[in-house]
């Protein structure tokens, strides 16, 4: 946090502060990393405080350079507007409608012209643009940092800016750029924000952040026994982590399943349950995650499918006279991202229909009414 006294003495002030979270809708889902500063925005909501979300809908045409070691590459505004009609309605499953101001912060950067821009540069420089380490890393390694790059953290921190933020919340990851927010805030005559960073979760691979460009990610929107399921894959060295990040767990609970997590074997198959249990019921309920648990035990305990299976109609195009074509179903289910993964499924061996493995493309109509089609371990629907 910097600065941190700043913040007790605007805390202690009693005055409702403005509290700024900025989200880039480059994908569609709410996962569990972005639930960690979302979380940490309503506990200032429950305080009273004026949760601030800025939705990126102009940054997120350029991209966040944060930790990145190449240039990346640019999203139309068609395919940030879906993304950001999708997902926002989902960040409501945490924030309170109380206390709350949703911005697009295309309200103020689209209507600049080249005078604004130019101004605005003239307010940093690329010396401190170059102290980034992410910039710096590939300035020395003569690899390209493209000029609109050096621009995102100048956006971003004219958001704060332009909502007059007290404070932002951001992962560790943004630090530079929410500390560009208090000295541009600085340049406008404002009191500078104070900067609260929150620690990255690692997506299910054990490694790297959750990311939905990954697709290490679990949305908070979930199917229950999916998420359950998937929350059961986490390593045992990230049980805690997830405790603390992922849960509503207090101190002593979390100290609990730290200590039984470092037991391995039974005892930390224990307590990754409790900590999967806890997260369904917190974006679901108590009933979502003991039916969760139950039916996790009857796929991989017991080997049978799920009590409750989902009916989904084959989709028109996937059928040419006698044939449907798995590909296609595949992918307009959701059940594969793309037709392109939904060939690697099946070619992987990763479908099954009626318990039996399928590996080629098509299968016969009348095989597959009313069959129980599997993706993974987790996925089920019942063709009808």
């Amino acid at each position: 946090m910097v600065p941190r006294e700043a913040l007790e003495e605007r805390l202690a002030s009693d005055r409702s502060l403005r509290v700024k979270l900025g989200l880039d809708p480059t994908a569609r889902d709410v996962t569990l990393g972005w639930a960690v500063p979302l979380r940490k925005l309503r506990d200032f909501q429950d305080l009273g405080h004026t949760a601030v979300l800025i939705v990126g809908d102009f940054t997120a045409r350029i991209g966040d350079p944060s930790g990145k070691s190449e240039t990346r590459p640019q999203l139309t505004k068609e395919e940030v507007e879906a993304n950001a009609g999708s997902c926002v309605s989902s960040l409501m499953d945490i924030l309170s409608e109380d206390n709350l101001e949703v911005r697009y912060n295309s309200e103020w950067l689209e209507p600049m012209d080249m005078g604004d821009i130019l101004r605005l540069t003239a307010r940093y420089t690329v010396a401190k643009m170059l102290e980034r380490d992410d910039f710096a890393k590939r300035y020395k390694d003569n690899r390209p940092i493209s000029l609109v790059e050096f621009m995102y953290p100048l956006l971003q921190g004219y958001d704060s800016v332009a909502v007059a933020a007290d404070v932002e919340l951001g992962g560790t990851d943004q630090l530079f750029n929410l500390l560009v927010g208090r000295d541009l805030q600085r340049a406008y005559g404002q009191e500078p924000q104070i900067a609260m960073t929150l620690p990255l979760l690692e997506g299910l691979d054990g490694v790297q952040k959750m990311s939905q460009s990954l697709k290490n990610y679990v949305s908070i929107r979930e199917q229950p026994d999916v998420m359950f399921g998937q929350l059961m894959s986490i390593p045992d060295a990230l049980i805690e982590r997830y405790a603390v990040l992922a849960t509503d767990m207090a101190p002593e609970e979390v100290a609990e399943v730290e200590a039984a997590a470092r037991l391995g074997g039974p005892e930390a198959g224990r307590a990754k349950r409790r900590v999967a249990a806890r997260v369904v019921a917190l974006y679901h309920d108590e009933a979502a995650a003991q039916g969760a648990e139950a039916s996790f035990d009857r796929q991989f305990k017991e080997h049978q499918a799920p009590e409750e299976i989902p009916n989904a109609e084959l989709p028109a195009d996937s059928i040419d006279g006698d044939i449907v074509y798995l590909p296609r179903v595949l992918a307009e289910l959701g059940l594969a991202a793309s037709r392109g993964e939904a060939r690697r499924l099946l070619a992987q061996g990763g479908v099954r229909i009626n318990g039996d493995q399928v590996t080629g493309e098509e299968f016969p109509l009348d095989a597959s009414r009313g069959a129980l089609l599997q993706v993974g371990k987790r996925r089920f629907v019942r063709l009808v």
